[in-house]
């Protein structure tokens, strides 16, 4: 056994031997079969033998007895089995081999040097490699690390960085060059690495405290290598940076990886091109080309010609080949761009003649106008829309082109022209588009987009012109720009009159309070019915604004415009007069509309009353409706409206006809031609306000001294059962208004909830004066807190709509949260439309509009408290 032990590596430092006994290696094992440690086979081999001689003594002398002879036999038997068994390797004799020096062997034949190091810093444990690594043939006991890493600074200052991350218990690695050695002369890396070992309940733990692994690799060929690699890259990038193509590499971000140094040439920027986006570069419809390629899922290569931005602001033409550059997941991580000349390679006669056949042929074809332009500024190669915009048999062929697309323009137009002209006869490019106006009247208008081109020779074409026709687009703007301001202005007008609103029903109010205090025959009285009538008109010409802003409430129902008009018909003969022929013509199975049938007799008497107003020497006025279906309305030229199905009122006099500039403003507030004091202005906008509040549009037409015309799109109603219910329920509210007695005298108790001082005074002394018991609030908040105050007993709740802190509708969510059945009467400025999709849909209140007098309040909360 102790020549065995020997034979065994002593890598263990000689400070701190290893105990071997710890563990013991099974039989099994491939060490314990080696012929040098099982010198007993022999031995035991020889002594069967002799054993086995004996038994054949025996046999042969016939001496047995019967009972020896089998238990002879036995033994003989056991004997040669243990025999075969033992030359078999089944059955061995020799000594075990422990754990400890297995693995000893093991760390011997590893590539890493192996260091174990206690709490303190000294060395329990090196393989045979660390001492390998570092041609460290006396294998020292201490001062290993530092005879590795050497005593220069860079050394030492590794070492400390290691020793302090031992001592922390962090792991941490780094690489060291050293110098080269006296064998190999060669310079080496070597990767220390360190981190927490320990061996927790062994006594050697427990003796030596918390130790370090540190481990010590010799990495000089893979960083060998690596410079080999990037060498290589190095090569080839330069390479591709001298190659005759550009290429581009780009980012999902938009943003530039890589410019080679032939494309960096070609659009004039220095070879070291950093930090500029793709639109830096291409132009932006080509942007949106190339970054839409980063949607593609597949790698094959798109061709796409396309014009880059020279930093001289010059276009180049070119040819690009994309591939997309995916991760293993397929996200595109880049987009790589080889970039070539366009039009570099050669073509076959035939295929240039092919090419420029199909050429002519679009170009010919093309439904909007193209035309060059050479050097000398002259107009070349017009396709036959181009002439046909310009309103040009010839195209300008051969004429100067500033002279032709600004022949019809203003001085300012032309100056765009003249210098669009010269800038992309330059060469240079991105271009804003200019708008000319054609033709004597200067109604057609024309969008002219100019690009440069690569001219050849002193007479070569310079530029290319596209022409389209944007008059419709032009309209389109118009019209919107004119929609907007009379939204805006609709905004600005509501918001007035709801603050008017709030003052006339104060006026209002205590005018009818201080009415019912004088007599007819008092001198005051007069004053005080001539202030109400004042203040009623104004509640009228509020109306009117309201109606503009489309902000008035209304009471849709299914009507049939024959029957409205029939009924209208006296009335209107009696505001036109005598001078006025009124001719009615209603269309035969006309559709029926939903609308406010007030509302819109208001908006027919209104056009009707503009019409008189514009025959002064009498006239005739026309009133005519029809059906208009869908395929009619496609027809139309009337811009923004909606296709579908319409039933048309149109109002034509025989006047003296509106001008186009006229024309423009007449659906303007206080807008008016009538003289002063003649008119509001609001007429007409009152009846767009109200057109446009039902669904329809309104078109005006007119020509001077010829008269006007309106016609008045409604939109086709399909009646159906919630219609039906409508017409009952109003049927039957007209009935109970009918009913309603005189008597506007009460008893109850009253909730009255308005944020205006003054309108909150005027009502809380009518519903007193009338009998009723009541409360007041001046927002949501301080009503819940009455509320509260008298125990929720109140018979019914008068609010306003718009307050601080709480509005109606949220004020009314809380009311039914704490009684379901409780009634309350909304009053405000504003439509009801305007608050209803802030509550339930199934939601029931009553409404008053402001401005409201005495009796119409009083006559709502009696009507309320009945039913």
């Amino acid at each position: 056994m102790q020549a065995a032990e020997a034979d065994i590596p002593q890598n263990q430092i000689a400070s701190l031997p290893m105990g071997r006994s710890d563990a013991q290696v099974p039989a099994n094992t491939p060490e314990s079969s080696d012929p040098s440690l099982g010198g007993g086979a022999l031995a035991v081999g020889a002594f069967a033998l002799a054993l086995g001689a004996g038994f054949l003594g025996i046999f042969s002398s016939g001496s047995a007895t019967p009972l020896l002879l089998t238990v002879l036999g036995l033994l003989a038997a056991l004997g040669l089995f243990f025999l075969l068994g033992l030359a078999a390797g089944h059955i061995r004799l020799s000594q075990r081999i422990s754990t400890t020096e297995i693995l000893d062997r093991a760390a011997d034949r590893l590539d890493t040097g192996i260091l174990v190091t206690s709490a303190d810093g000294t060395p329990v444990y090196a393989n045979r490699r660390l001492y390998e690594i570092g041609n460290l043939r006396d294998r020292p006991t201490s001062g290993v690390l530092e005879r590795l890493v050497g005593s220069g600074a860079a050394g030492q200052a590794l070492l400390f960085r290691l020793n302090r991350a031992a001592a922390r218990l962090d792991s941490l690695s780094e690489d060291i060059e050293i110098a080269g050695t006296l064998n190999t002369g060669l310079a080496r890396t070597l990767r220390v690495s360190v981190r927490p070992f320990d061996m927790p309940g062994t006594e050697r733990d427990i003796q030596y405290g918390r130790q370090a692994l540190w481990t010590v690799t010799d990495v000089t060929l893979d960083r060998r290598r690596e410079r080999q690699a990037r060498d290589t890259l190095v090569a080839t990038l330069g390479y591709y940076d001298q190659a005759p193509a550009g290429l581009l590499i780009v980012g999902e971000d938009g943003l530039v990886r890589c410019v080679n140094a032939t494309l960096a040439t070609w659009l004039g920027y220095d070879t070291k091109v950093s930090g500029l986006k793709l639109g830096d570069l291409v132009a932006p419809d080509g942007v949106e080309l190339l970054m839409g390629l980063f949607a593609r899922s597949e790698a094959a290569p798109f061709t796409v010609e396309i014009d880059f931005n020279r930093e001289d602001r010059r276009i180049l033409p070119a040819r690009l080949v994309c591939r997309v550059n995916p991760d293993s997941q397929g996200r595109v991580l880049s987009l790589v761009v080889t970039v070539t000349e366009s039009g570099a390679g050669s073509q076959s006669p035939r295929d240039a003649q092919s090419i420029e056949e199909r050429f002519t042929r679009f170009f010919q074809s093309a439904p909007f106008g193209i035309a060059t332009v050479g050097i000398d500024g002259t107009i070349g190669s017009p396709n036959g829309a181009f002439a046909r915009m310009i309103l040009d048999g010839t195209g300008g062929l051969g004429k100067v082109a500033l002279d032709v697309l600004g022949r019809d323009s203003d001085a300012e137009t032309k100056a765009a022209i003249e210098a669009g002209l010269k800038h992309v006869i330059s060469g240079r490019g991105n271009l804003a588009p200019v708008e000319v106006t054609v033709g004597a009247d200067k109604k057609h208008v024309r969008r002219v987009y100019m690009n440069p081109l690569i001219a050849s020779g002193t007479s070569g074409e310079a530029a290319i012109l596209y022409m389209i026709d944007a008059t419709e687009h032009k309209a389109l703007e118009a019209k919107f720009a004119q929609s907007s301001k009379m939204e805006a202005v609709g905004k600005l007008a509501g918001g007035v009159a709801h603050d008017f609103n709030n003052m006339l029903t104060a006026i209002i109010g205590f005018s009818d309070m201080l009415l019912a205090m004088h007599r007819p025959t008092d001198l005051a009285y007069k004053d005080l019915r001539n202030i109400k009538s004042s203040a009623e008109r104004a509640a009228g010409l509020v109306g009117k604004l309201l109606a503009f802003s489309r902000q008035q409430t209304l009471l849709r129902e299914t009507l049939q415009l024959g029957e409205v008009l029939t009924d209208l018909a006296p009335l209107l003969k009696q505001s036109l007069g005598e001078t006025i022929d009124l001719r009615m013509t209603t269309g035969r199975d006309l559709w029926a509309v939903k609308a406010d049938k007030i509302q819109l007799e208001r908006a027919i008497i209104n056009l009707a009353v503009n019409g008189r107003d514009a025959m002064p020497g009498g006239g005739t006025l026309s009133i005519r409706t029809r059906n208009v279906n869908e395929r009619e309305v496609q027809k139309l030229d009337h811009l923004g409206m909606t296709v579908g199905e319409y039933v048309l009122v149109e109002v034509e006099d025989t006047g003296t006809g509106m001008s186009a500039e006229v024309l423009a403003q007449i659906f303007e507030p206080f807008f008016t031609t009538k003289g002063v004091g003649k008119g509001t202005g609001l007429g007409l906008a009152t009846v767009y306000g109200i057109i446009k509040q039902t669904g329809g549009f309104i078109f005006p037409d007119s020509t001077v001294g010829k008269g006007t015309a309106f016609r008045v799109y409604l939109p086709r109603h399909h009646a159906d059962a919630e219609d039906q219910a409508q017409t009952e329920k109003a049927a039957a509210a007209s009935v109970q208004k009918s009913l309603r007695p005189a008597d506007l005298t009460g008893t109850g108790r009253v909730l009255l909830v308005e944020d205006e001082d003054v309108v909150r005074s005027f009502a809380v002394r009518a519903l007193k004066s009338r009998g009723y018991e009541v409360l007041e609030a001046a927002s949501g908040v301080e009503a819940l807190e009455v509320l509260a105050g008298c125990d929720w007993a109140v018979d019914i709740v008068v609010s306003d709509v718009v307050m601080p802190e709480m509005d109606g509708p949220t004020l009314l969510k809380e009311l039914r949260a704490r009684n379901p059945r409780i009634k309350i009467i909304f009053v405000s400025g504003y439509p009801n439309e305007a608050f209803k999709q802030q509550l339930d849909e199934n939601e029931e209140f009553a409404f008053l509009p402001k401005p409201f007098s005495l009796p119409q309040l009083a006559a709502k909360v009696k009507e309320e408290l009945g039913r």
